[in-house]
């Protein structure tokens, strides 16, 4: 998923203030990445983990968690779902800056 305007204009922040946009686009997809790493690292032991780690090429990953990880595409729709409901229900603070 792409964090950009035009992911703004979907949650409905078109009209945040322009010098927090990308700082609230950065927060978000940082956010992601935490929140989706925790909940595919439940479940999986230690030297999983640390074979996990190691690996620097996207598509290695991948095939990595459709072996170890089955249902991790399911955990990161889910995340993402969950994170843009939050947006939504801070939507008006959002678009203030607060």
């Amino acid at each position: 998923m792409e964090f950009n305007d035009k992911f703004l204009q979907e949650m409905g922040l078109s009209a945040m203030p322009e010098q927090e946009k990308q700082d609230f686009l950065n927060y978000v997809q940082e956010e992601l990445e935490v929140r989706i790493g925790e909940r595919i690292s439940k479940g999986l032991t230690e030297a999983q983990l640390n074979e996990f780690d190691a690996i620097t090429d996207q598509a290695e990953a991948a095939a990595w968690l459709e072996k170890n990880r089955p249902d991790y595409r399911e955990i990161v729709t889910r995340t993402i779902e969950e994170m843009k409901a939050e947006i939504r229900a801070n939507h008006t603070k959002l678009i203030a800056g607060a």
